[in-house]
């Protein structure tokens, strides 16, 4: 099993698309930490401008916490779409270059040539968003140091520079389970056509389907929110509260690790029951 996971990981890294991500996060996080740099002190200015008058605030507030917090809020929207680049090519890629029939005659049972490919993107998606961490507390850190987190939502937190990093362990383990929900949802599309393209489509026109039902005020929609796996995906955000909600935090994490399990089940039996001879 080891062997077909290292196998699927030499594919997936063969190909070009698979570093566009890394790529991606590789300019952003620079082009953020620059911008900050720059505009650091008016984007502070204007975040804080309804409470200064009541507060003082000192320290270093613009620092590597804030920068990697404010990249985490990219997760909903670009994430996503460079994570199916490579879902949506794992199995229909296959079909594309006609190695399926080649791929399944071998002498390993379906379920592990299934399982291991699964496994294999669920190593990039693992490594891609470890990327982004790193990059962007570390490469943060270096240039603006370490302080004091200001978090804005319904209220104002200022968290210890000693209260933070593990915030930042948990959010970005959440943001993982999250990316390997769309994962696992292109991996599902990219099992029922022979062209990558339509389940990098497939699954972003989802995304985006979702997201727009969650935001409509209709008591239906609003019912149907909690089952939606895009309603949990930004949820991270509650490690940034205190005190932490767990019980939210479990409550999400069954709703994805839910979605990851039915769509890779799925998924599962409609490649098992696949007809090779056609």
């Amino acid at each position: 099993m080891i062997n077909l996971i290292l196998f699927e990981l030499s594919k997936i890294f063969r190909k070009w698309r698979t570093y566009i991500g890394f790529i991606a996060i590789g300019l952003l996080v620079p082009v953020v930490i620059i911008a900050l740099s720059i505009e650091g002190q008016n984007f502070m200015n204007f975040a804080l401008k309804n409470i200064k008058d009541s507060f003082m605030f000192v320290g270093n507030l613009i620092n590597g916490y804030l920068i990697s917090y404010f990249i985490l809020q990219t997760l909903a929207i670009h994430i996503p779409f460079l994570i199916v680049l490579v879902g949506g090519d794992v199995l229909a890629g296959e079909a594309t270059v006609g190695t399926y029939r080649m791929l399944l005659i071998r002498p390993v049972s379906r379920f592990q040539v299934l399982a291991s490919k699964f496994i294999a993107g669920l190593v990039y998606t693992n490594l891609l968003i470890l990327f982004m961490a790193v990059l962007s507390l570390g490469l943060g850190s270096m240039v603006f140091g370490t302080g004091e987190l200001i978090v804005l939502k319904s209220k104002v937190y200022i968290f210890a520079s000693d209260d933070v990093f593990w915030r930042f362990i948990l959010a970005y383990g959440y943001a993982t389970l999250s990316m390997t929900t769309v994962f696992a949802l292109s991996f599902f599309f990219s099992s029922l056509v022979e062209n990558a393209i339509g389940p990098i489509v497939a699954t972003m026109a989802v995304i985006i389907v979702f997201l727009i039902l969650s935001s409509i005020n209709i008591d239906f929609f609003k019912s149907l929110r909690p089952y939606m796996f895009t309603y949990h995906m930004n949820n991270w955000r509650l490690f940034f509260s205190d005190p932490v909600d767990y019980s939210k935090v479990f409550n999400s994490v069954l709703v994805l690790g839910g979605h990851i399990v039915g769509l890779y089940g799925i998924t599962h039996y409609l490649f098992v029951k696949r007809d090779i001879l056609s």
